[in-house]
């Protein structure tokens, strides 16, 4: 069925949260579902409360956060595709959370909780 999905973007060189970064979800045929961007804690809540199972991506604009703070960056945006999965009764009440450690050359994710 679905997932609620929200992500937390952390500025590792800055030892700050990453306000301001927008981010995209997409499906997997390309076709852009939603956009956020971080609030001043680095977190926002992407898309609908539920995505329906399927792969993802979530693609943030790393260049435009970077390029308001003058610093030069590797990465113009940082693309993470996710799987969206059922639970064995056809349901899915997981939430999704896909945090980002951020810096201008180097960039980890995982799944959160």
């Amino acid at each position: 069925m679905s997932s609620h999905l929200t992500t937390h973007v952390l500025d590792t060189t800055a030892g700050t949260p990453a306000a301001g970064v927008e981010v995209t979800l997409t499906d997997a045929h390309g076709q852009d579902l939603a956009t956020a961007a971080t609030d001043a804690d680095g977190r926002a809540a992407v898309g609908p409360d539920r995505l329906p199972a399927g792969t993802y991506t979530l693609t943030f604009a790393t260049g435009s956060y970077f390029a308001a703070r003058a610093v030069e960056t590797f990465y113009p945006q940082v693309t993470v595709a996710f799987v969206v999965t059922d639970d064995a009764d056809g349901t899915s009440s997981r939430h999704y959370h896909v945090p980002l450690l951020l810096s201008p050359f180097a960039y980890s994710t995982y799944r959160g909780s």
